[in-house]
C-alpha cells in the first residue's frame, strides 16, 4: 500500500514537472509595433541632400547611384519652364494649359499640370574674374548687387555666387540673405589669371542639381575660354541633364565701348567662337543673351533677366514611355496653339535617366 502511494506521488511530480517545461518552451508573442508616421513640414532646407518631391508627381522609387552609392529618390517628372514673350519682348501673363501644345520627339503628348512664377527659384551667378575682363569691372559688380536685390525674393528663392578664372571659386551658397552676396561679391579678388568658364558653368550646374525649384545660371562674362577640361558639349549635356537654364550678360561690347567710345568693333575669330557657345548655352535651355555696351544697358539686362524670371511658366510632363530610352536625348517643343504670334523660350529636351540598380 506504502508502495503505491509513493508511486502515485513520483508520477504527478512527474507530470507536474513536463508541463511546467512545456510552457517555458513555448515562445513569448510580442505585439507589433504601430508604425509612427512621419510628419512632413514641408520645407525645404537647401543642404538636404534629397530635395521634395512636387505633391503632383508620382510616387518616387529610392534609387541607389551607380557611382558613389549615394540613396537618391527618381521621378518621372519633367519640369519645362518657359517664357512666353510678345513682339516686343515683353512676358505675357493670363495664359492656361489649355493654351499650350507639347511634343516630345514630334509626338503631341499630355500636359501635367501648370504653374507660375510662384515656383521658387535657385540661381547660381558665375561672375567672370579672370584677365580678360578687367576693364569697367565695379561697375559690373554693381550690377550685379542690383540684380540680387531685385530677383531674391526672401521667403522663396535662393541665390549662390561663384568667381570663375583659372579654375572657379564658389564664393557663397544658396542663401536668401542679399546682404552675404553684397559682401562676397565685394571681397573678390581683382581680376587675374586664366579662364575657365565650361569647368565653372559644370560646377555650378552640379552645385544646383539636388535643389528644388527652377534651376537658373546667370553668367556675366566675354564667353571666352582658355583652360577648361570640359568640352562644349559635356557642357551642354551637363545643362541638359541639370535642368539649368542658362542666361548670359556677355561683357565683350561693354569692354570694347570703354575702351574706345564706339558700339562693336572688330571681333576675332575667339571671340566669335565664345559668342556662340554663350548663345548656344541659352538657346539649349531656354535662356537669353544680353550684350550691354554701357551702364544703362547693363543695368537694364540685369533687370530683364529679374523680369523674365517673376513672369515664367512650368509646365509639368509625364512620360509614360522612357523606360526603353534610358540615357537617351529626347526633344522637346512648346507653342502657345491659341496664340500663334507669341515667342516660346524654352528647354530643347531632356535625358531620360539610365537604370539605377
Amino acid at each position: 500500500m506504502v508502495h503505491r502511494i509513493f508511486l502515485a506521488i513520483a508520477v504527478f511530480v512527474f507530470a507536474l514537472g513536463a508541463f511546467a517545461q512545456s510552457g517555458r518552451n513555448r515562445p513569448t508573442e510580442t505585439p507589433t509595433p504601430t508604425p509612427t508616421p512621419r510628419r512632413s513640414t514641408g520645407n525645404y532646407n537647401p543642404t538636404d541632400k534629397i530635395p521634395p518631391v512636387p505633391a503632383n508627381s508620382p510616387k518616387p522609387t529610392p534609387k541607389t547611384d551607380d557611382d558613389n552609392d549615394v540613396i537618391r529618390i527618381e521621378s518621372n517628372l519633367v519640369p519645362v519652364p518657359v517664357s512666353v514673350l510678345d513682339a516686343r519682348g515683353n512676358a505675357v501673363g493670363g495664359l492656361k494649359i489649355e493654351d499650350f501644345e507639347l511634343q516630345i520627339d514630334g509626338q503631341t503628348v499630355e500636359i501635367g499640370d501648370l504653374s507660375r512664377s510662384e515656383t521658387p527659384v535657385r540661381l547660381a551667378l558665375l561672375f567672370d574674374n579672370s584677365s580678360s575682363v578687367a576693364i569697367a569691372r565695379e561697375f559690373e559688380k554693381k550690377a550685379a548687387i542690383s540684380f540680387f536685390r531685385r530677383v531674391i525674393r526672401p521667403d522663396k528663392d535662393l541665390v549662390a555666387l561663384f568667381s570663375v578664372a583659372t579654375v572657379s571659386h564658389l564664393e557663397q551658397p544658396l542663401t536668401k540673405d542679399v546682404s552675404s552676396l553684397v559682401q562676397a561679391i565685394e571681397n573678390f579678388a581683382p581680376p587675374a589669371g586664366a579662364t575657365a568658364l565650361l569647368d565653372g558653368i559644370i560646377e555650378a550646374s552640379n552645385y544646383l542639381q539636388d535643389a528644388a525649384g527652377r534651376r537658373v545660371i546667370v553668367i556675366v562674362s566675354d564667353g571666352d575660354d582658355t583652360v577648361s577640361d570640359a568640352t562644349f558639349e559635356n557642357t551642354v549635356k551637363a545643362l541638359q541633364v541639370t535642368n539649368c537654364q542658362v542666361y548670359v550678360v556677355k561683357t565683350t561690347d561693354f569692354e570694347n565701348y570703354k575702351r574706345t567710345g564706339q558700339r562693336g568693333g572688330s571681333a576675332n575669330l575667339r571671340q566669335l567662337a565664345a559668342e556662340r557657345r554663350m548663345q548656344e548655352f541659352a538657346v539649349q535651355t531656354g535662356g537669353a543673351v544680353y550684350s550691354p555696351i554701357d551702364e544703362d544697358e547693363l543695368d537694364r539686362a540685369f533687370a530683364q533677366i529679374s523680369a523674365e524670371l517673376s513672369e515664367q511658366y512650368v509646365l509639368s510632363y509625364y512620360p509614360e514611355n522612357d523606360a526603353d530610352k534610358r540615357g537617351q536625348f529626347r526633344t522637346i517643343s512648346l507653342t502657345v496653339k491659341t496664340r500663334p504670334n507669341l515667342s516660346v523660350r524654352t528647354r530643347k529636351g531632356y535625358y531620360v535617366p539610365r537604370k539605377r540598380v
